[in-house]
């Protein structure tokens, strides 16, 4: 007799919203929440596109400010530069347009703004016993809204990763009342990334939705949007141009779907390396984990025999091949690197990366255990 499943869901309120009038569904998200004074947290190009006006027209008097600061990996001082702007501003919303880094910038910067505290004194952190600990962070947050510019998981989660130029540290806050109360997918804010920046986003959304189906962790719920995800990823991920709209907000939604997805069972190896190796090669996590997947998969093998099949079944698999063939078939076809060695990472990097990603959070998660540093030594040679 087979026995049932047993298992939780538990999802967070979301709002999406898709297409040309959801410009004023924002405005009408703002008055639903009571708010008076948004702050814009972007980067430098997106704020002088033809899009931005078009936003400043729809929340007239509600614009309170606007900062430009997002940086690429979400760096320290520019979470910094983007709180006192908050401050300075009176800010009762914050309205993030972007990709990964803008998100995950106004989140912290709401977290840094709340909680009057050095981002050190704020970040999940290793215990002398390996385990990992997030502080409690109680103090209410503004309430976000995100217009995505490139297809990016980060929209949706709770989680804020930032970077430490000075120690090179990834310092992660967790807070899920920086949670986006709504996401807004309109065409022309999709138009303005260039198709390669769509590409390397796209390519961060296959590597999380397939380490997330990896996991034993992943239920029926959250593997039915992971699978229909990579399905979308599959069937767009040489559309990349700024013209094809409906490509681009397909690949929005496969973000999306992989962000809600992955609370269950999210991070992998593929991202701890992503983590480990993007700020020493200055090239996208996406790219690093185009490059490291296939072999992360290959290590987690043995643990994930029970689980590869749907990962195929949705990349359109080919007759005989194996999870990790499938997706190497697929990232062929790409005008990306495929070797660590072509983004210039030299083969005596190897041993600090394997030390440094052995401090991630994320190396527990990995569905085949990780012994020490060798483990992921060995992972690295192979994609190098």
């Amino acid at each position: 007799m087979t026995q049932g499943q047993s298992f939780q869901h538990v999802a967070a309120e979301l709002r999406l919203y898709c297409g040309a009038d959801s410009l004023a569904a924002l405005a009408k998200e703002l008055k639903r929440g009571g708010c008076r004074r948004a702050v814009v947290v972007s980067g430098r190009s997106v704020a002088r596109s033809p899009a931005m006006e078009a936003l400043r027209t729809a929340l007239g008097p509600v614009l309170a400010g606007e900062s430009q600061s997002v940086q690429p990996n979400s760096p320290v001082p520019a979470v910094e530069e983007v709180a006192r702007v908050l401050a300075d501003k009176e800010a009762d919303a914050v309205i993030a347009i972007g990709g990964g880094s803008a998100a995950v910038t106004a989140r912290a910067a709401a977290i840094l703004l709340a909680e009057k505290k050095p981002v050190r004194e704020l970040c999940t952190r290793r215990l002398d016993n390996g385990q990992f600990d997030s502080p409690r962070l109680d103090a209410p947050k503004l309430p976000q809204f995100v217009i995505p510019t490139t297809p990016s998981t980060a929209f949706v989660k709770a989680g804020s990763a930032v970077h430490d130029a000075e120690t090179g540290q990834r310092l992660a806050l967790f807070d899920p009342k920086t949670r986006a109360k709504a996401i807004f997918l309109h065409p022309e804010f999709l138009r303005t990334a260039p198709a390669a920046l769509v590409r390397e986003a796209t390519l961060n959304t296959l590597s999380t939705a397939v380490e997330a189906l990896e996991s034993p962790k992943c239920d029926p719920v959250s593997e039915a949007m992971l699978m229909h995800a990579l399905r979308l990823v599959a069937r767009n991920l040489e559309r990349m141009e700024p013209d094809d709209i409906l490509a681009r907000e397909y690949l929005a939604i496969a973000a999306v779907l992989c962000g809600r997805g992955t609370d269950q069972a999210g991070g992998g190896l593929s991202s701890v390396l992503a983590h480990a190796i993007g700020h020493r090669a200055h090239v996208s996590n996406g790219i690093v984990n185009a490059i490291v997947l296939p072999h992360t998969m290959r290590f987690n093998a043995p643990a994930t025999q029970q689980t590869t099949e749907r990962i195929a079944d949705s990349l359109h698999r080919v007759p005989g091949g194996t999870a990790p063939d499938v997706l190497e078939a697929l990232l062929a076809k790409l005008p990306i690197p495929h070797r660590l060695r072509d983004i210039g990472i030299a083969e005596a990097d190897l041993d600090a990366i394997a030390q440094a990603a052995m401090g991630d959070f994320f190396i527990s998660r990995a569905p085949r255990k990780v012994q020490g540093a060798q483990d992921v030594r060995g992972i690295l040679a192979a994609a190098w």
